[in-house]
């Protein structure tokens, strides 16, 4: 398997989709057709902390994530606040899991505690505390702000053949 990257990036934007779209540049995976995945990570993989990922592949092709995001509306108060964890076990095998809101410790605390509840609905022994990554981005007066964490599988991947 090949590496997991975790990359993070927030932005602002006229619209919600641009400032979203921005952040994804921001974490560099913004070329790519996200593929939501869930929150498993296979045995064999290598997840790395990386903040802007590298290239990934040709544009427009797919690539299998896992995506924490928050975009708040302009005016708002608060901060767009995304968050990704993971916890692996002996195995290998793992989980992520992802959380957005306005206040970027509630969301750490989200996370941390969707990967307890996680960690319970298994059978697996955990060897490690779980790592968490939180981005956030003020609110923005006349933009709209989104906040991203995105764990992306490996490398892009075709849509057409």
């Amino acid at each position: 398997m090949k590496t997991i990257r975790v990359a993070w990036g927030s932005a602002t934007g006229p619209t919600a989709m641009s400032s979203f779209d921005a952040a994804l540049a921001d974490a560099g995976v913004h070329n790519y057709n996200l593929v939501t995945l869930s929150s498993v990570i296979p045995a064999d993989a290598h997840v790395e902390r990386v903040g802007t990922t590298s290239d990934l592949g040709p544009a427009g092709e797919a690539l299998h994530a896992v995506v924490g995001r928050e975009t708040l509306i302009p005016g708002v108060d608060g901060d767009a606040a995304a968050g990704l964890g993971w916890v692996r076990s002996e195995s290998g095998r793992g989980l992520f899991y992802e959380a957005g809101g306005t206040d970027p410790d509630a969301v750490e605390r989200a996370v941390e505690s969707g990967l307890r509840r996680g960690m319970e609905l298994r059978e697996w022994a955990f060897t490690a505390d779980p790592e968490v990554v939180i981005e956030s981005i003020p609110a923005d007066d006349a933009q709209h702000a989104t906040a991203v964490v995105v764990a992306a599988y490996g490398d892009s991947e075709p849509l057409l053949e």
